[in-house]
């Protein structure tokens, strides 16, 4: 059973920065072993939108809503997968959830990821 913790939401004024952390957690589960680990937010009353994505080669992608904003990065001896988010805006206002995918396919695509977090919530205000 695979486990992923996110945590470091919280309220932050527009402009602001904050650093998402999701630790993956299982045994003998390790993010280096696995196709792709990404980042996805839902907003009330909206669906869920991919945020980033990065693979066990280090590619990243990012949705064109955060390029520029958002780095997603990870740290194999830590089991961890970082979101850093500056210049933040009001619209980026969501629950941030992470997921793990083990194979290959539509990064941006939620249906294809196998394990997801319970989500930390992001408040940017204007």
């Amino acid at each position: 059973q695979v486990q992923l913790v996110e945590s470091g939401g919280g309220l932050v004024q527009a402009g602001g920065s904050l650093r998402l952390s999701c630790v993956a957690s299982g045994r003998a589960f390790a993010i280096s072993g696995v196709y792709g680990v990404g980042w996805f937010r839902q907003a009330p009353g909206k669906e869920r939108e991919f945020v980033a994505a990065i693979l066990w080669n280090s590619t990243t992608y990012y949705a064109d809503s955060v390029k520029g904003r958002f780095t997603i990065s990870r740290d194999n001896a830590k089991n961890t997968v970082y979101l850093q988010m500056n210049s933040l805006k009001p619209e980026d206002t969501a629950v941030y959830s992470c997921a793990v995918r083990r194979s290959r396919g539509t990064y941006s695509n939620s249906n294809e990821y196998d394990y997801w977090g319970q989500g930390t919530q992001v408040t940017v205000s204007s």
